[in-house]
Protein backbone atom coordinates (compact mmCIF):
# COMPACT_ATOMS: atom_id res chain seq x y z
CA UNK A 1 0.00 0.00 0.00
CA UNK A 2 1.67 3.32 -0.59
CA UNK A 3 1.37 5.90 2.29
CA UNK A 4 -0.54 9.28 1.81
CA UNK A 5 0.96 11.98 0.47
CA UNK A 6 0.85 15.09 2.72
CA UNK A 7 -1.92 17.41 2.66
CA UNK A 8 -2.18 20.93 3.50
CA UNK A 9 -2.90 19.98 7.51
CA UNK A 10 0.79 18.43 7.56
CA UNK A 11 2.40 21.60 8.41
CA UNK A 12 1.62 24.99 10.22
CA UNK A 13 0.10 27.55 8.02
CA UNK A 14 2.64 29.55 5.87
CA UNK A 15 5.50 27.18 6.85
CA UNK A 16 7.08 24.05 4.54
CA UNK A 17 8.88 21.30 4.59
CA UNK A 18 12.24 22.92 4.63
CA UNK A 19 14.00 24.83 7.18
CA UNK A 20 16.52 27.91 6.28
CA UNK A 21 19.89 27.71 7.85
CA UNK A 22 22.43 30.31 8.76
CA UNK A 23 24.03 30.02 5.15
CA UNK A 24 20.85 30.94 3.45
CA UNK A 25 20.54 27.51 2.60
CA UNK A 26 17.10 25.91 2.56
CA UNK A 27 17.41 22.14 4.41
CA UNK A 28 14.33 19.30 4.94
CA UNK A 29 13.25 19.27 8.77
CA UNK A 30 14.82 15.78 10.21
CA UNK A 31 10.58 14.14 9.74
CA UNK A 32 10.18 14.31 6.27
CA UNK A 33 6.41 12.82 4.89
CA UNK A 34 6.08 9.56 2.89
CA UNK A 35 5.21 11.70 0.05
CA UNK A 36 8.11 13.96 0.25
CA UNK A 37 10.15 10.62 0.10
CA UNK A 38 8.15 9.67 -3.11
CA UNK A 39 8.60 12.92 -4.57
CA UNK A 40 12.79 12.61 -3.86
CA UNK A 41 12.56 9.23 -5.14
CA UNK A 42 10.27 9.93 -7.96
CA UNK A 43 13.20 12.98 -9.12
CA UNK A 44 16.02 10.81 -8.80
CA UNK A 45 14.65 7.95 -10.72
CA UNK A 46 13.83 9.78 -13.55
CA UNK A 47 17.26 11.93 -13.35
CA UNK A 48 19.66 9.24 -12.63
CA UNK A 49 17.44 5.70 -13.74
CA UNK A 50 16.46 3.17 -11.44
CA UNK A 51 20.03 1.02 -11.07
CA UNK A 52 22.08 4.54 -10.59
CA UNK A 53 19.89 6.07 -7.92
CA UNK A 54 20.51 4.46 -4.35
CA UNK A 55 18.41 4.34 -1.28
CA UNK A 56 20.93 6.74 0.44
CA UNK A 57 20.31 9.67 -2.07
CA UNK A 58 16.90 9.59 -2.04
CA UNK A 59 16.85 9.90 1.87
CA UNK A 60 19.74 12.64 1.49
CA UNK A 61 17.68 14.65 -0.98
CA UNK A 62 14.61 14.56 1.35
CA UNK A 63 16.81 15.47 4.19
CA UNK A 64 16.24 12.29 6.19
CA UNK A 65 18.46 8.96 7.20
CA UNK A 66 18.35 5.56 5.52
CA UNK A 67 17.07 3.61 7.88
CA UNK A 68 14.10 6.65 7.96
CA UNK A 69 13.69 6.13 4.03
CA UNK A 70 13.42 2.13 5.34
CA UNK A 71 10.84 2.73 7.96
CA UNK A 72 8.32 3.71 5.11
CA UNK A 73 9.80 1.54 2.10
CA UNK A 74 11.77 -1.67 2.49
CA UNK A 75 13.67 -1.90 -0.24
CA UNK A 76 14.31 0.34 -3.06
CA UNK A 77 12.21 -1.77 -5.04
CA UNK A 78 8.90 -1.37 -3.14
CA UNK A 79 10.40 2.47 -3.10
CA UNK A 80 10.01 2.19 -6.95
CA UNK A 81 6.72 0.68 -7.11
CA UNK A 82 5.21 3.26 -4.93
CA UNK A 83 6.28 6.24 -7.05
CA UNK A 84 4.96 4.46 -9.85
CA UNK A 85 1.52 3.61 -8.25
CA UNK A 86 1.55 7.15 -6.50
CA UNK A 87 2.12 9.07 -10.25
CA UNK A 88 0.79 6.54 -12.57
CA UNK A 89 -1.44 3.54 -12.14
CA UNK A 90 -3.22 4.93 -8.91
CA UNK A 91 -4.68 7.07 -11.42
CA UNK A 92 -6.63 4.92 -13.21
CA UNK A 93 -9.69 5.15 -11.42
CA UNK A 94 -10.01 8.57 -11.29
CA UNK A 95 -9.80 8.41 -15.36
CA UNK A 96 -11.89 5.34 -16.09
CA UNK A 97 -14.51 7.54 -13.90
CA UNK A 98 -14.31 9.88 -16.23
CA UNK A 99 -15.21 7.38 -18.91
CA UNK A 100 -17.76 6.64 -17.45
CA UNK A 101 -19.29 10.33 -17.20
CA UNK A 102 -18.23 11.79 -20.72
CA UNK A 103 -21.35 12.76 -22.85
CA UNK A 104 -19.96 13.92 -25.97
CA UNK A 105 -18.77 12.24 -29.05
CA UNK A 106 -15.65 9.71 -28.88
CA UNK A 107 -13.85 12.26 -31.27
CA UNK A 108 -13.83 14.41 -28.22
CA UNK A 109 -13.42 12.10 -25.75
CA UNK A 110 -9.89 10.70 -27.76
CA UNK A 111 -9.03 14.71 -28.05
CA UNK A 112 -9.90 14.99 -24.31
CA UNK A 113 -7.67 12.02 -23.27
CA UNK A 114 -4.74 12.84 -25.06
CA UNK A 115 -4.68 16.37 -23.71
CA UNK A 116 -5.35 15.12 -20.62
CA UNK A 117 -3.08 12.88 -20.48
CA UNK A 118 -0.49 16.17 -21.21
CA UNK A 119 -1.32 18.27 -18.58
CA UNK A 120 -1.44 15.50 -15.80
CA UNK A 121 1.19 13.29 -17.02
CA UNK A 122 3.05 14.35 -19.99
CA UNK A 123 3.75 17.48 -18.64
CA UNK A 124 5.60 16.26 -15.32
CA UNK A 125 8.69 14.33 -14.54
CA UNK A 126 5.92 11.35 -14.29
CA UNK A 127 6.51 10.98 -18.18
CA UNK A 128 10.13 10.24 -16.99
CA UNK A 129 8.91 6.73 -15.88
CA UNK A 130 8.21 5.76 -19.31
CA UNK A 131 11.57 6.15 -20.74
CA UNK A 132 13.29 4.94 -17.17
CA UNK A 133 11.34 1.45 -17.90
CA UNK A 134 11.67 1.06 -21.81
CA UNK A 135 15.52 1.51 -20.77
CA UNK A 136 15.70 -0.71 -17.91
CA UNK A 137 13.31 -2.93 -18.26
CA UNK A 138 15.71 -5.78 -19.50
CA UNK A 139 18.10 -5.92 -16.58
CA UNK A 140 15.15 -5.50 -13.88
CA UNK A 141 12.32 -8.34 -15.37
CA UNK A 142 10.05 -8.21 -12.05
CA UNK A 143 9.74 -4.31 -12.43
CA UNK A 144 8.94 -4.67 -15.82
CA UNK A 145 6.33 -7.36 -15.16
CA UNK A 146 4.97 -4.40 -11.86
CA UNK A 147 4.97 -2.12 -14.92
CA UNK A 148 2.84 -4.04 -17.03
CA UNK A 149 0.55 -4.92 -15.02
CA UNK A 150 0.00 -1.74 -12.94
CA UNK A 151 0.28 0.67 -15.80
CA UNK A 152 0.59 -0.77 -19.33
CA UNK A 153 -2.20 -3.54 -19.23
CA UNK A 154 -4.70 -0.67 -17.52
CA UNK A 155 -3.73 2.11 -20.22
CA UNK A 156 -4.31 -0.21 -23.14
CA UNK A 157 -7.55 -1.07 -21.55
CA UNK A 158 -9.22 2.13 -21.34
CA UNK A 159 -7.77 3.22 -24.77
CA UNK A 160 -9.37 -0.26 -25.65
CA UNK A 161 -12.99 1.27 -24.19
CA UNK A 162 -12.18 4.19 -25.91
CA UNK A 163 -11.78 2.76 -29.51
CA UNK A 164 -14.42 0.39 -28.44
CA UNK A 165 -17.28 3.19 -27.89
CA UNK A 166 -16.81 4.73 -31.30
CA UNK A 167 -17.17 1.88 -32.89
CA UNK A 168 -20.25 0.75 -30.89
CA UNK A 169 -21.88 4.13 -31.68
CA UNK A 170 -21.07 4.30 -35.25
CA UNK A 171 -18.29 6.67 -35.35
CA UNK A 172 -14.99 4.80 -35.69
CA UNK A 173 -13.90 2.08 -38.36
CA UNK A 174 -11.47 -0.09 -36.71
CA UNK A 175 -10.48 -3.29 -38.17
CA UNK A 176 -8.26 -4.56 -35.20
CA UNK A 177 -8.82 -2.64 -32.02
CA UNK A 178 -5.95 -3.99 -29.81
CA UNK A 179 -3.67 -2.70 -32.44
CA UNK A 180 -5.07 0.42 -32.68
CA UNK A 181 -4.52 0.74 -29.33
CA UNK A 182 -0.60 1.41 -30.17
CA UNK A 183 -1.98 3.89 -32.74
CA UNK A 184 -2.74 6.25 -29.72
CA UNK A 185 -0.73 5.02 -27.46
CA UNK A 186 2.23 5.83 -29.92
CA UNK A 187 2.57 9.71 -29.93
CA UNK A 188 2.20 10.13 -26.54
CA UNK A 189 5.04 7.61 -25.51
CA UNK A 190 7.67 9.80 -28.15
CA UNK A 191 6.91 12.77 -26.65
CA UNK A 192 7.34 11.49 -23.62
CA UNK A 193 10.68 10.03 -24.39
CA UNK A 194 11.26 13.19 -26.51
CA UNK A 195 11.15 15.73 -23.45
CA UNK A 196 13.14 13.14 -21.60
CA UNK A 197 15.99 12.77 -24.27
CA UNK A 198 16.17 15.13 -27.26
CA UNK A 199 13.61 18.04 -25.80
CA UNK A 200 16.40 18.42 -23.40
CA UNK A 201 19.35 19.36 -25.49
CA UNK A 202 19.75 23.06 -26.84
CA UNK A 203 19.45 22.76 -30.80
CA UNK A 204 16.99 20.36 -29.98
CA UNK A 205 13.73 20.40 -33.19
CA UNK A 206 11.00 22.82 -32.02
CA UNK A 207 8.23 20.58 -30.54
CA UNK A 208 5.85 22.56 -28.81
CA UNK A 209 4.00 19.86 -26.80
CA UNK A 210 0.14 21.12 -26.95
CA UNK A 211 -0.03 21.33 -30.72
CA UNK A 212 1.82 18.25 -31.09
CA UNK A 213 -1.05 16.53 -29.16
CA UNK A 214 -3.62 18.44 -31.13
CA UNK A 215 -2.37 17.45 -34.69
CA UNK A 216 -1.67 13.89 -33.59
CA UNK A 217 -5.30 13.57 -32.26
CA UNK A 218 -6.10 14.82 -35.91
CA UNK A 219 -4.62 12.31 -37.78
CA UNK A 220 -5.56 9.49 -35.72
CA UNK A 221 -9.15 10.48 -36.29
CA UNK A 222 -8.71 11.15 -39.89
CA UNK A 223 -7.53 7.17 -39.83
CA UNK A 224 -10.28 5.95 -37.67
CA UNK A 225 -12.59 7.56 -40.30
CA UNK A 226 -14.36 9.34 -37.27
CA UNK A 227 -17.49 10.84 -38.04
CA UNK A 228 -20.38 12.31 -35.98
CA UNK A 229 -22.83 9.53 -34.03
CA UNK A 230 -26.24 9.06 -35.53
CA UNK A 231 -28.81 11.41 -33.52
CA UNK A 232 -31.16 9.31 -31.98
CA UNK A 233 -33.69 7.28 -33.55
CA UNK A 234 -36.63 10.00 -31.61
CA UNK A 235 -35.24 12.85 -33.13
CA UNK A 236 -35.31 11.04 -36.72
CA UNK A 237 -38.12 12.45 -39.14
CA UNK A 238 -39.32 10.94 -42.50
Amino acid sequence: MVPPSPSATDHPAGSSPYEATGHGRRERRKEARPGELLDAALELFVQKGYAATRAEEVAHLAGVSKGTLFLYFSTKEELFKAVVRENLSGRFEEWNAEFERFEGSTADMLRYGMRSWWERIGSTRASGITKLMMSEARNFPELAEFFQHEVIRPGHELIRRILQRGVDRGEFTVPHIGYATYGVLAPMMYLALWQHSLGCCAGAAELVPQDYIAAQSELLLAGLGARAPAPPASTVHP
